[in-house]
């Protein structure tokens, strides 16, 4: 079963930026869509952002033009690049994996923002 570890969380100002990374494991990350998703308290989870297999990407409205997926094929990971973050941010972010077979869960990383 694939296993995907996301890191990169933290405790950053107002206006500050993070980089997650989120590793996954198996053969086919390449054909998969990879997401990144948020669940900040008392709140239902949210799609942030997703890229498919040819690096086409999507995005929730709230972070157009301040966040940035990517991924790299060789290293099997996907990124979120969070710039001109807001209070409003603060979640568990997640990485799922999904294709024709399966999809899959990281175990979440923890983004606060604050002054």
């Amino acid at each position: 079963q694939v296993q995907l570890v996301e890191s990169g969380g933290g405790l950053v100002q107002p206006g500050g930026s993070l980089r997650l990374s989120c590793a996954a494991s198996g053969s086919i990350f390449s054909i998969s869509t990879m997401g990144w998703y948020r669940q900040a308290p008392g709140k239902q989870r949210e799609l942030v952002a997703t890229i498919n297999s040819g690096g086409g990407t999507n995005y929730v409205d709230s972070v157009k033009g301040r966040f940035t997926i990517s991924r790299d094929n060789a290293k099997s990971t996907v990124y979120l690049q969070m710039n001109s973050l807001k209070p409003e941010d603060t979640a568990v972010y997640y990485c799922k994996q999904s294709n024709h077979l399966w999809s899959s869960w990281g175990q979440g990383t923890q983004v606060t923002v604050s002054s």
